[in-house]
């Protein structure tokens, strides 16, 4: 069984034609479908699409969110109701191309977990593309997965990725990065993205800026998630050191000025570096204390609570 999970934001237009195609890719291959429509707070009827495709079709399902949560909620819970061992995510907006979807699951025969798709030949304006390709290199760089395009929303998982990767806020898009830091293996294809027909772009400029420090979050939880005191208390340490070292510099001039005569004495109040040694002195102490209560968070922390509230879903087929 194939289970394929498609966030839905004011999708309406393209559901059914959508489905048809993944209908017909189904068929054609010959696999059991299995698909989750997860409705993150459209206005425009998308439910009422999802319920009347659900109704016709019981290989279709659909859960409804109160309101917009985002994606990283929507795939989350439509992770947990996948029941293949393989989990394709796709776009509703028709500009991935479902009949890519047998190459995915071929290159998943490659003893591979992750399989992330690579827009290769965009459809989209430059404004979008530029940016895109300059924030795709610096993912690349700083996790060490290189892939051409992280945030291609179509992709294929095996099921137990999600056993051990927790999805929250918009970490969707470093899922890969995410699973190989936890030791699964990732692989890249370059797929078909089709020009868009329907609706707009959900991003902009401001996904640059949100996608970076989601970026850094990353960074930190793949490099320091389980020890943050290895990286907290590190700087800490080191601005602690300078610090000191400055402060007992400046010590030994106010006593060696005094002690040797005919040398100017050193006022050290009027001296800026004392400032900034004591400045670099707390700053290294109060770094060390936050990796301590880091660890203890992590030592201790409570259950995870979930990001996201369901407002309604299709009911089960008899």
């Amino acid at each position: 069984m194939l289970s394929i999970v498609i966030p839905v934001y004011n999708e309406a237009d393209s559901l059914e034609a959508l489905c048809q195609e993944l209908g017909d890719v189904a068929a054609s291959e010959g696999y059991e479908l299995d698909v989750v429509f997860i409705d993150d707070g459209s206005t425009d009827g998308s439910w009422a699409v999802i319920s009347r495709l659900a109704e016709a079709d019981s290989r279709m399902r659909g859960i409804r969110f109160r309101r917009n949560f985002g994606k990283a909620a929507a795939l989350s819970v439509g992770f947990e109701q996948t029941r293949g061992n393989l989990v394709m995510t796709l776009d509703a907006d028709l500009q991935d191309d479902p009949r890519e979807i047998p190459r995915f699951l071929a290159e998943m025969k490659k003893e591979l977990d992750v399989v992330s798709g690579w827009k290769k030949v965009r459809r989209d304006p430059w404004h979008k593309v530029l940016p895109s390709r300059v924030f795709n290199w610096m993912v690349s760089r700083l996790t060490g997965v290189r892939l051409h395009d992280h945030n291609c929303g179509m992709k294929c998982y095996r099921r137990e990725v999600f056993d051990e990767v927790r999805l929250y806020g918009e970490l969707h898009r470093f899922v890969p990065v995410l699973a190989a830091a936890r030791g699964f293996r990732v692989g890249e294809i370059a797929v078909n993205h089709r020009p868009r027909k329907f609706g707009r772009s959900k991003y902009g400029i401001s996904r640059i800026i949100k996608g970076f420090l989601d970026l850094l979050t990353v960074k930190f939880l793949t490099g320091f998630g389980q020890r943050p005191q290895h990286l907290l208390g590190t700087v800490g340490l080191g601005s602690f050191a300078v610090g000191a070292l400055w402060l007992l510099c400046l010590a030994a001039a106010w006593v060696v000025s005094r002690v040797v005569p005919g040398l100017e004495h050193v006022y050290l109040q009027q001296r800026p570096a004392l400032l900034y040694s004591v400045g670099l002195l707390l700053l290294g102490a109060q770094l060390m204390s936050f990796g301590f209560l880091a660890e203890l968070f992590i030592a201790y922390h409570a259950p995870d609570r979930r990001g996201y509230s369901i407002r309604e879903r299709t009911p089960p087929r008899q």
